[in-house]
């Protein structure tokens, strides 16, 4: 049960964003969030003395996070003299079909004025958006994000395998299903090339590995000292292949289709990879701006993340940790380990649990209101 949006999407949320493109605006539109119920926003370092690619995929993201189908109309909020100019996202986010607002904290003569405006609109556009109702819609309209943090050594072989089933569900029944974490598939990456489509989307797999780790040779570090974390060794693992190994099994075993460069939108159906970090929060902030309506995030030593945008069912590898961080944790994977259930059961009810969170049951980290957010900078500031 969805909210259909004008350009034909359907959101599993119905959020006002009120979006800032430069930090400087950023404290004012979490201002903005707390004055009006409905609203979303987010706290970041981004959108000024960007240059290159670095700058083309902040505004991506900017852009992506506003067209997400779970937003039903935004407010751009910003200060005027920014790189990131306000009125160009704006005007990108208006080509949509949704209502789009937007303010400047420079016109508008100061900070108290440009949130007393931005409070009006966002006002107005929650009451419209409070008027739409969920519709049944077809499971073919999801875009799934999927992620592992905080892996430990059931995460290969209970809760990542859990979410590689429902994958394959998700694709058969014509959706959409995202892999990420680049960093996190180094030694796995010939498993997934020789699903690929084409031999080009299997020569693109190569690639974005080989590219990731020359970011890190081209600085002089190799990337095994920061993957697996200390948590990950901690909980078992003992090298970022092993690690890369489990983290694979979240692609179930459907065709690889395309390879997507980072908040880009995938533009086919089925089991596509976003090129990005292993940082939860940057990868989840890039699934999202790519499109996800909902993120699957599977964790061995617990975690709170969640989004602004999507709500993020949180799924642990084993029981003790699902029964530690309760309040934290959605969904119980360890009952493969325990033998309880089998990873078929699992997956199924793991299935029943994404279509009641996109029709409206909230998750853990919503009721927390934990709305993380990162852009994966790819260049220095200027």
């Amino acid at each position: 049960m969805g909210y259909r949006r004008p350009d034909g999407s359907v959101g599993t949320r119905n959020h006002v964003l009120i979006l800032p493109t430069i930090t400087c605006a950023a404290q004012a539109a979490k201002q903005i969030t707390e004055l009006v119920h409905g609203t979303v926003s987010f706290i970041h370092q981004h959108g000024c003395t960007q240059v290159g690619d670095d700058y083309e995929q902040t505004f991506r993201t900017y852009y992506g996070l506003g067209a997400n189908p779970n937003v039903y109309g935004v407010v751009v909020l910003g200060l005027g003299c920014e790189t990131h100019q306000a009125r160009s996202v704006a005007g990108e986010l208006a080509q949509t079909g949704k209502p789009v607002e937007l303010v400047s904290i420079q016109d508008e003569g100061g900070t108290l004025d440009a949130i007393s405006k931005g409070a009006k609109v966002a006002a107005k556009l929650v009451q419209e958006a409070s008027a739409q109702l969920r519709e049944p819609c077809d499971l073919s309209e999801l875009i799934v994000g999927t992620e592992c943090g905080g892996s430990d050594a059931c995460s290969g072989l209970s809760a990542n395998p859990a979410v590689g089933k429902v994958s394959d569900l998700i694709v058969d029944n014509g959706g959409t299903s995202i892999l990420a974490e680049t960093t996190e598939l180094i030694g796995a990456e010939h498993l997934l090339a020789k699903r690929a489509v084409s031999p080009q989307v299997s020569k693109n797999v190569y690639e974005i590995i080989k590219n990731m780790e020359d970011r890190a040779l081209n600085l002089g570090i190799d990337i095994r000292t920061g993957n697996p974390s200390p948590g990950n060794i901690k909980g078992g693992i003992s090298s970022l292949e092993e690690k890369s190994l489990g983290a694979a099994n979240k692609a179930g075993t459907s065709t690889l289709q395309e390879v997507l460069a980072y908040a880009e939108k995938p533009t086919r159906k089925g089991l596509v990879w976003m090129d990005t970090p292993g940082h939860d929060i940057e990868q989840l902030t890039g699934m999202t701006a790519g499109g996800a309506q909902i993120v699957l995030f599977t964790t061995g030593r617990g975690t709170p993340t969640g989004s602004p945008i999507a709500p993020v069912i949180k799924i642990s590898t084993n029981s003790l940790l699902y029964n530690k961080m309760n309040e934290n944790i959605d969904f119980n994977a360890g009952t493969i380990i325990e033998g309880i259930e089998s990873l078929d059961d699992v997956g199924e009810r793991l299935f029943d649990e994404i279509i009641a969170t996109c029709s409206g049951k909230l998750t853990k980290a919503e009721i927390l209101k934990q709305h993380d957010f990162g852009i994966w900078r790819i260049g220095p500031s200027f």
